[in-house]
């Protein structure tokens, strides 16, 4: 059975980094963009990072210009934006595609180990959601693919997805998942 551990990215530098390195530390990876409506989410995830590195979690960010160009930017300019405008202390990679023919294969596994789980019809944030994925990208909609920026994958310490999360899922859930992991270690 695959792991995170079979995978390369890149730095923003063009480094290769083996996710093997990560070996036995819980991790969140997500898709980012500096130009989106979620990107004030950057400010409660390096909470989470504050609160939970000494524990061994680490965070992982991909910009992702695949919703609404929303990071158009160099990877370097991606990754200074994070740094400079929110604090970002954990690290960010080189931009990657999450859908399509083009997608990075790390995120093809992630959606197959995590599929998308529909949206919370009784959320209004879940449901905007909806309606802008329906306008902007409608092929989207099918199946596992992500549906928007901000798309977070829970990995436990033996680099087995535990968990996805939607951008509009609210970051005491995801706070919780990872107390949870936490603990079982």
């Amino acid at each position: 059975m695959p792991t995170i551990y079979d995978f390369n990215v890149l730095k923003t530098n063009g480094e290769r980094f083996p996710l093997y390195k990560l070996e036995g530390r819980p991790v969140l990876i997500m898709n980012t963009a500096s130009k989106c409506k979620f990107t004030p989410q950057f400010d409660d995830v390096q909470k989470v990072y504050e609160q939970f590195h000494a524990e061994g979690l680490e965070i992982i960010g991909f910009p992702c210009n695949q919703f609404g160009e929303q990071e158009p930017g160099t990877n370097e300019e991606a990754e200074s934006f994070c740094q400079v405008n929110y604090g970002v202390k954990f690290p960010i990679f080189a931009k990657v595609e999450v859908n399509g023919e083009e997608a990075h294969p790390l995120f093809d596994y992630l959606k197959k180990a995590a599929p998308f789980q529909g949206f919370d019809e009784s959320d209004i944030n879940a449901k905007l959601l909806k309606l802008m994925v329906s306008e902007k990208a409608p092929e989207w909609l099918v199946g596992d693919a992500i549906k928007w920026n901000f798309t977070k994958f829970l990995i436990d310490q033996q680099g087995r997805v535990v968990r996805r999360f939607e951008p509009t899922d609210s970051i005491d859930v995801v706070q919780s998942s990872i107390q949870e992991l936490l603990q079982l270690a």
